[in-house]
């Protein structure tokens, strides 16, 4: 054997040793076990071993078992506490702890109780009256006029129902939850948006800076447009909101609102529409027998647009721009008789003769609607028939009322012409298309008969819905203004009465103004209060003196028109000079500012100062 083969059995039994000693790593069985090993004894530690973890396993099972019964039982006891606590409380005429009405805490009270803490809180909000400004302009807003109302009664009842169900398992969720995060229940509030809003663009006609439109007007054979104006205009949304909130909010609290506005530019003059809205073909008056119509005549009326461009390129307020005025040649004057032959309707109203002023602004109101032709299906406007009051056109400045105050403005008085024309269209049977009530109550109608008009915002307007044309006849003369209606009458003519309701009153308030030209302790009444209401009115139909219907015309809020008091601040070192006496100064008839509301006030309640004297402080 040589030496290489010798080295190689060495190997080998080397190899064979070590394995004997140490087994074969992943999990491999050794080819030889020891002698020492016992298999016995082993198996005696593993089963011991089993043992020890059976028991822990037993005793962990019978603690879960305790301490679901633990659980179960206070489960149960829970259960039967809550029960016989929901089933109390279903019978307790209190409302649950926690249950708070926007954030006024309720817990414990009687749904009486629960009222008459809310109404304390919430009543005065609908009594006082919202002061808003912008700069010097202030004006007031009545929570009665908007119609403000809380839903007390409906929150009181939601907060008493909480836990009262007849589920007992959904009481306690109610009751557990009250308890632990609280519940708050929102009292609702509601207004009458539509008015406040109407209300709201009413004050943009005040303010002393509000944007101004541009408008036209044709006088005789001109067309007279004047230039807009930039300025502002109230933000109505946002108001109404700020409004909303400070009715809403029991923090809110304020004693001045500013007026929310925006900046507006006035719309450019569209001068190709003007002449759009103007051209008229001349047309002759005729009458067809069969079926039976009547064709008034038509002014033909054109302007050139190109020269109208180039006059409007000036920087002017107001530009006159010539029309061409071409005249039929048959009038419904021509016609005679025939075409209106009968008396469709009449009403009129009184003025102040002494007022020279005012009565040439009626004159020329009526000057201008008389003799209207107003076709079957066809609609009045009164601002597009009476035209712009300026200065041009011939209206006077009367009293008028801006601000709640006595002031000169032009055009005083169309409103008594408008409102007399309202009242005759509703006794021919006419539609009334567009119509508004004054702000203030007038005197020469009662309180929803009114018609107020502003030119450019607020018109009057009705559509003839009868089956033949009518012409409307208007006068003013030796104090009387009296309009009529003449067509020819139907098969069936009806006759109307109408009933007014007053729903609420608002109260006057009374301001008082320093006045260092009067003694100390003098009082002079510069402007009577008087106060405001909402009217509803009722216009029952008759037919051969039979009632056929009575329905809501229409449903008009007036506002309460402010007292107003000089005070006298002058001292006075012998009070006997003094003089125990009374003045009255007797102000013209009056109507509303620009907007031409609050109409005269006649000869019965003209606004007026009385001086009344008190001791001195």
């Amino acid at each position: 054997m040589n030496k290489e083969s010798k080295k190689d059995e060495e190997k080998i039994e080397k190899k064979d040793e070590k394995e004997i000693k140490e087994p074969k790593k992943n999990n491999e069985e050794p080819k030889f076990k020891k002698s020492e090993e016992k298999p016995k004894e082993q198996e005696k530690e593993m089963k011991k071993m089993e043992d020890e973890i059976k028991k822990k396993k037993g005793k962990r099972k019978k603690k879960i078992i305790i301490i679901s019964v633990i659980i179960g039982v206070l489960l149960i006891v829970g259960l039967f506490i809550s029960t016989i606590f929901a089933l109390i409380n279903i019978g307790n005429n209190k409302i649950t702890d926690g249950i708070s009405i926007s954030g006024i805490d309720m817990s414990g009270l009687t749904k009486e109780e629960a009222k008459q803490k809310l109404e304390e809180i919430y009543n005065p909000k609908k009594e006082k009256e919202i002061k808003l400004k912008h700069g010097e302009y202030e004006t007031t807003i009545s929570p009665i006029l908007m119609e403000v109302d809380y839903k007390i009664d409906e929150a009181v009842e939601n907060a008493y129902k909480v836990g009262k169900s007849s589920n007992i398992f959904v009481n306690n969720y109610e009751i557990l939850i009250s308890l632990i995060n609280k519940k708050d229940i929102k009292l609702e509030m509601s207004i009458n948006e539509e008015t406040t809003k109407q209300t709201i663009n009413d004050m943009n006609i005040n303010l002393p800076d509000v944007v101004i439109e541009s408008s036209y007007s044709i006088e005789e054979d001109e067309l007279i447009i004047t230039k807009g104006k930039a300025g502002i205009i109230i933000d109505t949304e946002k108001l109404l909101e700020q409004i909303q909130e400070r009715l809403d909010n029991k923090e809110i609290n304020e004693d001045v609102m500013e007026i929310p506005v925006k900046e507006k530019e006035p719309d450019a003059i569209d001068i190709e529409k003007i002449h759009e809205e103007i051209y008229k073909e001349p047309e002759d008056a005729y009458i067809v027998d069969e079926p039976f119509e009547v064709h008034p005549e038509v002014e033909g009326i054109d302007f050139d647009v190109e020269e109208a461009k180039e006059i409007l390129k000036e920087e002017k307020e107001e530009y006159i721009i010539p029309l061409i005025i071409t005249k039929p040649e048959v009038t419904l004057d021509q016609l005679g008789e025939k075409a209106f032959p009968d008396q469709l309707a009449t009403f009129t109203t009184r003025y102040d003769v002494s007022d020279v002023d005012r009565t040439t602004n009626l004159r020329l109101a009526c000057q201008k609607i008389n003799g209207t032709v107003l076709l079957a299906g066809e609609t009045f406007s009164y601002n597009k028939v009476v035209g712009a009051r300026t200065v041009a056109a011939g209206y006077k400045n009367a009293k008028i009322y801006e601000a709640g105050q006595v002031v000169d403005g032009l055009g005083g008085g169309i409103c008594q012409i408008s409102s007399t024309l309202y009242n005759a269209a509703l006794l021919a049977n006419m539609e009334i298309v567009e119509r508004r009530n004054h702000q203030f109550v007038t005197s020469y109608v009662e309180a929803g008969r009114d018609a107020t008009v502003v030119y450019g915002s607020t018109d009057f307007k009705f559509k003839n819905t009868r089956k033949y044309p009518v012409r409307i006849v208007a006068t003013a003369n030796a104090g009387i203004a009296t309009i009529s209606i003449y067509g020819i009458k139907e098969e069936e003519e009806y006759t109307f009465k109408f009933s007014p309701k007053v729903i609420s009153t608002i109260p006057y308030q009374t301001q008082y103004i320093d006045d260092p030209t009067l003694p100390k302790g003098t009082e002079v009444v510069k402007q009577k209060g008087t106060s405001g209401k909402i009217v509803e009115t009722y216009m029952t139909k008759l037919l051969n003196g039979k009632v056929v219907s009575t329905e809501l015309l229409s449903r008009d809020t007036y506002n309460a028109m402010t007292r107003i008091v000089r005070r006298g601040t002058q001292e006075v070192k012998n009070s006997n000079n003094v003089q125990e006496k009374t003045e009255e100064v007797v102000t013209p008839p009056v109507e509303e500012p620009k907007e031409e509301e609050n109409e005269n006030i006649t000869e019965e309640t003209k606004p007026e100062e009385e001086i009344v004297e008190t001791p001195a402080a």
